[in-house]
């Protein structure tokens, strides 16, 4: 750990070493493992890219064949998970059912020794789609589904749990892309989460657990749920622009925008928005896209703040079916991958992860027995 002045947030500080992702160099670049993130969406599927970061080579196509087999065939729910997911109440928040099914699936069917790593790492990435299906279709149409569907990605599985029919192409490689988009992201608050578990040498389950909590708050994961319920307020890019301009002025934090890492524009989302663009051509709400553009622009006028992924994620979730608090689990979903990269990297040469606080309470003081407080 490389110990530097204190920072609010430690921002500015370097708390480790990383090969798998370097986000913002250039102010506006994202790379995995050194490919660029454009040359990833443009060419690669999120099988590729899971295997690119847990095992920082891009599979060829017999590997990726045998990886995406094995995938399709873990997407089958224990006995004991899917009794777990029948009993969390319809009105749970969707991230509490993806921390409360990686809990239930890490007592049933733990990693135990270290050596089981990757295969628990490929287990999660086919487990948490099909949970969250399960949940979904339980908790709102009482459907006890069969999981271990004939799709032969993760996008196109987990758009087919959600809605009940497979996805049109189009809409499966949007979910493809934004999954890509999503995957990894150097040491945000999650990902260090993780690692932070991973360094006491806890175990798999416990470290994405942990992660999961982290990603569950608004600053983190949160951001695309509040971004579609601002989107959705307004009726007409005027609006819209007036709307923002008085949020502005009352100093309401408008989420979606700006970011820790990037000054001059997030690299994933001129990505998405064309995503979103494009989906909203058959959509009937896709007048919310130009309401986004409306914010995008006034926000940027007002504040010289961009847009980040999460914003035109969330009219694009949107125009694909998602309601809108499925939203940050679906960041679950892809940031596995990343996730068990870091967690892979930590145990390969493991420290305990303890930095020092700067201290700013009382000075030393003499203790008073009771009888004289």
């Amino acid at each position: 750990m490389t110990t530097t002045k204190n920072s609010d947030g430690l921002r500015g500080i370097s708390a480790g070493r990383t090969a798998i992702c370097t986000c913002g160099h250039a102010g506006n670049e994202l790379d995995y493992r050194g490919y660029s993130i454009h040359d990833l969406v443009a060419h690669a599927s999120f099988e590729e890219v899971a295997w690119l970061l847990v095992h920082g080579e891009l599979p060829n196509k017999e590997t990726l064949q045998d990886f995406c087999g094995r995938l399709k065939n873990m997407r089958s729910l224990p006995a004991e998970v899917r009794l777990t997911l029948e009993n969390i109440p319809k009105q749970a928040h969707p991230m509490d059912v993806m921390r409360t099914a990686c809990s239930m699936l890490g007592a049933v069917a733990p990693e135990g020794d270290m050596k089981n790593q990757y295969q628990t790492a490929e287990r999660l990435l086919a487990f948490f789609p099909s949970a969250l299906g399960y949940w979904y279709r339980f908790a709102n149409h009482g459907e006890r589904i069969e999981t271990a569907t004939d799709d032969a990605t993760i996008a196109g599985h987990l758009l087919h749990l959600i809605s009940g029919t497979p996805p049109s192409e189009e809409k499966r490689q949007a979910m493809d892309t934004s999954l890509i988009l999503y995957a990894e992201h150097e040491f945000n608050a999650s990902t260090f989460t993780a690692r932070v578990i991973t360094a006491t040498l806890a175990d798999f389950h416990s470290a994405v657990v942990g992660a999961i909590g982290a990603l569950r708050g608004p600053l983190h994961g949160g951001a695309n749920e509040e971004a579609m319920l601002l989107i959705s307020r307004f009726s007409s890019p005027q609006e819209a622009r007036d709307g923002i301009v008085q949020a502005l002025a009352r100093k309401d934090k408008i989420m979606g925008f700006g970011h820790a890492v990037y000054s001059i524009a997030d690299p994933r989302n001129e990505v998405i928005k064309k995503i979103s663009h494009q989906l909203a051509q058959q959509h009937p709400d896709g007048g919310l896209y130009a309401i986004s553009e409306a914010i995008e622009e006034t926000m940027w006028a007002e504040k010289k703040l961009f847009p980040n992924l999460d914003f035109y994620s969330a009219t694009a979730y949107h125009f694909l079916g998602i309601e809108v608090p499925l939203f940050t689990p679906l960041f679950v979903i892809s940031r596995t991958s990343g996730w068990a990269a870091h967690i892979i990297e930590q145990r390969g040469d493991n420290r305990l992860i303890r930095p020092n606080a700067e201290y700013i309470g009382p000075a030393s003081r003499a203790f008073i027995p009771i009888e004289k407080r």
